[in-house]
């Protein structure tokens, strides 16, 4: 599982790194969240395609999933592109992806968020009620707050295989194994560039707070990193068996 892919640098780290990986470790399934993909803010046709391409098998979002409004229709159509599950009734696209005996879920938090979302504990109790049960369950918490990341991963601990935070694109350093068997990570980092300020050219970020003028954003340059771990599912059980960070840097 793959960290908040920051414009065409995280793109390109992923097409520079991810095949390698892929072969290295054998790995049988690829997530990534796309979110902030085109231009670093929110995602298209053409940059999802990218990501696919690349070796990713299914793309998570989060709160900037609408913010290039021509990537919407495809949204709506492409079933390996979530949405957060626990957006209002009616809205576009899905946040659930279900195949054989694997299920992939796309929350959001709501802390420092967007408060006005459904209760996303109460969205996953309902799901798993509603559901057929699936033996791997794999959750991408898109979320700021550490605290509600890490509550998640307790309250769904021993009832899904694997919780993951993204949205801050700052690798934490807590992999671990839950005590009933759930793999968490409380945030996985970014696939971007890597002298940045999460993934933005740091000059931009710096303007922003050193004057509290608006300015554009822009994707830094320069070496790139990518962002990961990498989980051990039991497919019998739906039980994670390990789990571990899997950060590369290119030159």
């Amino acid at each position: 599982m793959i960290g908040d892919i920051v414009g065409k640098p995280g793109r390109t780290a992923l097409q520079t790194l991810l095949p390698g990986l892929r072969s290295e470790y054998g790995i049988d399934l690829v997530i990534a969240n796309g979110e902030n993909a085109a231009g670093g803010f929110g995602i298209t046709e053409e940059t999802a395609e990218d990501i696919f391409a690349a070796g990713v098998d299914i793309i998570t979002t989060g709160d900037h999933v609408w913010d290039k409004k021509e990537g919407i229709p495809y949204v709506e159509q492409e079933r390996r592109l979530l949405r957060p599950l626990n957006f209002p009734p009616g809205t576009p696209g899905r946040g659930v992806y279900t195949h054989d005996n694997l299920r992939v879920v796309n929350l959001m938090g709501r802390v420092f968020m967007k408060d006005h979302l459904d209760c996303p504990f109460r969205t996953m109790d309902a799901l798993l009620k509603s559901q057929a049960v699936v033996p791997i369950t794999i959750v991408d918490f898109h979320a700021e707050a550490s605290s509600e990341k890490q509550a998640m991963g307790w309250y769904l601990d021993g009832r899904v295989s694997v919780v993951v935070g993204t949205h801050t694109h700052v690798p934490t350093a807590d992999p671990r194994l839950l005590p009933k068997g759930t793999a968490f990570v409380t945030d996985l980092g970014m696939a971007g560039a890597y002298n940045s300020i999460i993934g933005d050219d740091p000059q931009d970020v710096l303007y922003r707070f050193l004057t509290q003028m608006p300015k554009s954003l822009n994707p830094a340059r320069g070496p790139l990193r990518l962002c990961s771990v990498l989980v051990d599912v039991d497919e019998a059980t739906g039980h994670a068996q390990d789990i571990q960070r899997i950060d590369r840097v290119t030159e």
